[in-house]
């Protein structure tokens, strides 16, 4: 079994990806002496079947980086997948049979769960919050705010969980911050110089705080979409209504489980939360050996 195939169907995770994140967990775990533990308790010929089993409900991601894990200790190990990435799971399912030497198998449990674990919450936050906006065209969406070292992986869950990616760095497109306006000195001097320096390609989109922002950027016909900082629920409603699908409009600041409703059907296109990715719990999942 290859870890590829288990992914999502619809959303891709390079096996670069997989691969450099696997032997780096590794690297921090097996140090300098390996899995001390294992080698001076357990026979190097014994083996050992395990389950991989859900200890909650929710939607599972990480499959691949756990038999990738597991595959990198033992490439002969047997492993017999009973879901995939995306699928949502019960309390108690069974995900992965696992046959192979004991040892290599008790050296993988702690990252390959680590993987599934955090992975899973996020892909199980992202639907919890897909599932209360449904019936509206809101899409939820991730941010930049990630674990250093694990944003393809944690952008990859969030797309598990039914949520879409916003930039996956700073590279991707040119988003306007509070910052860079106080800087470059206003909001039509700022998107004066992004469009002169966008290519055809490059989309702008730009923060306001505020309805007259908000105006002005109207005004500018020089952005593709707004970031709607810290608005009301009230003022969110009034900017669909005045920008009538000039731009793209997305929501962002503040959004909890309580408010993600009302914030969609305000007809605004997208809604970003960094809570996605740096306020997930972790998903309980358990490795059972049974030597």
């Amino acid at each position: 079994m290859t870890p590829s195939s288990l992914l999502h169907p619809d959303a891709f995770l390079s096996p670069l990806a997989v691969d450099e994140a696997v032997r780096r967990a590794l690297d921090e775990d097996l140090g300098r002496a390996g899995d001390v533990t294992s080698i001076a308790t357990i026979p190097e010929s014994l083996r050992a079947q395990a389950l991989m089993v859900a200890r909650q409900g929710g939607v599972i991601a990480g499959l691949p980086l756990a038999i990738a894990t597991l595959q990198m200790l033992s490439p002969g190990i047997e492993i017999t997948a009973h879901a995939r990435d995306g699928a949502t799971v019960a309390a108690g399912q069974q995900l992965l049979t696992i046959l192979g030497p004991a040892r290599a198998l008790l050296t993988a449990e702690r990252t390959a769960l680590n993987f599934v674990g955090r992975l899973s919450g996020v892909a199980t936050l992202t639907a919890d919050y897909v599932g209360r906006i449904s019936g509206t065209k809101a899409r939820i969406c991730c941010t930049r705010k990630t674990t250093p070292g694990l944003r393809a992986l944690e952008k990859y869950a969030v797309r598990c969980g039914g949520g879409f990616n916003h930039r996956f760095g700073l590279d991707d497109a040119i988003l306007i911050k509070d910052n860079h306006i106080a800087v470059a000195g206003g909001i039509r001097p700022v998107l004066e110089r992004a469009r002169s320096f966008a290519g055809h390609l490059v989309k702008i989109e730009i923060e306001v705080d505020t309805l007259a922002q908000l105006d002005e950027v109207l005004d500018s016909g020089l952005a593709d979409a707004a970031l709607l900082d810290n608005m009301d629920v009230a003022s969110l409603r009034t900017a669909v209504e005045r920008t009538q699908g000039r731009l793209v409009l997305e929501a962002s600041g503040g959004i909890t489980r309580n408010t993600i409703a009302a914030i969609a059907a305000t007809g605004v296109d997208y809604i970003s939360s960094g809570a996605l990715t740096h306020s997930a719990p972790n998903f309980d999942v358990a490795i059972d050996i049974e030597a």
